[in-house]
C-alpha cells in the first residue's frame, strides 16, 4: 500500500450527515469531508475514537493463535485498548478512559483533529483493567500532573483510597475528585471565560461485572447530536431491564441518542476457546443484530467498539464484518472523528 492511501473500503450511505476523518493507521495521512451534504460545517465539538479494541488490545499478550501471531511486526494491524477523546467548543480536551497506550493516543487524537489536544478532564466508565491502567501515566513518574478533574463513581473512587499507588496519587493532589451519580448531567469548566465547553455528560448505570466497582455507559450531549458510549455490558436483556425498555431501539430512543458506540466484545458466545466465556459476559454482536434487524429509516448510527482480539471483525474482508456493514450498521475505527 502506497503512503497517503486510506486503507479502507468506501465509507458507507449510512454516515451521511457526519463529519468523519479517515486516516490510515500509522501513517497519519488524514482526509476530511461530509457524508451527503457538502455545504455541512462543522461544529465545535469533536469526539475521537482513540482505541476500538478490548482491555487486552491486538494482538494481546500471550495469544499464540492466528488472530494475534505475526501481528506484532504489522503495525497497521494492531489496535488499541477503547478510549475517547473530546474537544470542547473552548478548546478544552476531555479524556474518557485511562489505558496504557495513552501515549499513542494523545498523537493519535492530535493528529487526527489537526488541534494539539491538552487533558482538562478525565472520565472513567469502570474500574476493569484496560480502561484504567493508565492512571499511573498521569502521576510523578510520568506526566505529573495536579488537580485533573477525575470524574467517576463513589464505588470507583473507594476503589482507588483502597489501592495503595492510587491513594497516593489522590493524596498528592493529582485528581481533583469529582464523583458523579448516574441519570445526572454534568459538564466540565470551560478553560475560557467567554465560551462554555459546549456539551455536556450523563453516566448511566449499566450491570456488568462490578468485582471491584461499578459500571457506567456515558451519554454525551453536544450542541446538535448526542452520543452513547457503552463500551462494556453483560446482557442487552439486563440492561434494558435496568432502564425499562424492551428493546434497544427503545433504549436509544429514551435517550435521544444520535450516535452509539457499544459494546462489540465478541461476535459470538462461544468465540473463546480454553476458557468459559460465561465468566466474561458481552452480549455477542451477532445476537444484538437479530435484536435490532437492519437499519431503518430514522434509526441513530451504531458503531461496535471495545472489539476482543479473537473478534472477526477486525478482519474487513470477513463475513461478519460484511453482515454488519450490509445491514446498516459500522464498525469503529480508530481516528474516527464525529462531530456532535
Amino acid at each position: 500500500m502506497s503512503p497517503g492511501i486510506i486503507d479502507s473500503p468506501m465509507l458507507p450511505a449510512n454516515l451521511c450527515g457526519l463529519w468523519v476523518f479517515r486516516r490510515h493507521t500509522y501513517g497519519y495521512t488524514t482526509t476530511a469531508g461530509t457524508m451527503g451534504d457538502v455545504n455541512a460545517a462543522k461544529t465545535a465539538v469533536s469526539v475521537c475514537l482513540l482505541g476500538i479494541a478490548q482491555d487486552g488490545g491486538r494482538p494481546q499478550p500471550g495469544c499464540q493463535k492466528e488472530c494475534c501471531t505475526g501481528l506484532a511486526s504489522i503495525a497497521e494491524n494492531k489496535r488499541h485498548p477503547v478510549s475517547l477523546g473530546i474537544i470542547g467548543d473552548d478548546g478544552s480536551g476531555h479524556l474518557f478512559e485511562a489505558t496504557r497506550d495513552l501515549a499513542w493516543q494523545l498523537q493519535l487524537w492530535g493528529k487526527s483533529t489537526g488541534i494539539s489536544p491538552q487533558i482538562n478532564s478525565l472520565w472513567i466508565t469502570h474500574a476493569h483493567h484496560g480502561h484504567v491502567d493508565g492512571l499511573g501515566l498521569f502521576g510523578k513518574t510520568a506526566m505529573d500532573v495536579r488537580d485533573l478533574p477525575l470524574y467517576t463513581s463513589p464505588s470507583f473512587f473507594r476503589l482507588m483510597k483502597n489501592t495503595p499507588h492510587w491513594l497516593e496519587m489522590l493524596s498528592r493532589g493529582v485528581f481533583s475528585s469529582k464523583p458523579f451519580e448516574s441519570g445526572k448531567e454534568y459538564s466540565p469548566s470551560s478553560i475560557q471565560s467567554e465560551r462554555e465547553v459546549g456539551f455536556s455528560v450523563m453516566p448511566l448505570k449499566i450491570p456488568h461485572r462490578d468485582e471491584l466497582s461499578d459500571t457506567h455507559a456515558m451519554i454525551i450531549k453536544g450542541p446538535n447530536k448526542t452520543l452513547l458510549f457503552l463500551p462494556d455490558h453483560d446482557t442487552w436483556e439486563e440492561t434494558l431491564t435496568l432502564h425499562g425498555q424492551d428493546s434497544i431501539r427503545e433504549l436509544l430512543d429514551k435517550y435521544e441518542i444520535d450516535i452509539a458506540l457499544i459494546d462489540g466484545t465478541f461476535w459470538s458466545s462461544i468465540e473463546l476457546t480454553g476458557r468459559s466465556q460465561a465468566k466474561v459476559p458481552h452480549p455477542p454482536v451477532s445476537q444484538t443484530l437479530e435484536l435490532v434487524g437492519s437499519r431503518m429509516e430514522g434509526d441513530p448510527q451504531i458503531y461496535f467498539i471495545h472489539i476482543n482480539h479473537t473478534n472477526p471483525l477486525h478482519n474487513e474482508n470477513s463475513p461478519e464484518y460484511q453482515k454488519v456493514i450490509e445491514m446498516g450498521w459500522n464498525i469503529g475505527f480508530e481516528g474516527m472523528v464525529i462531530n456532535l
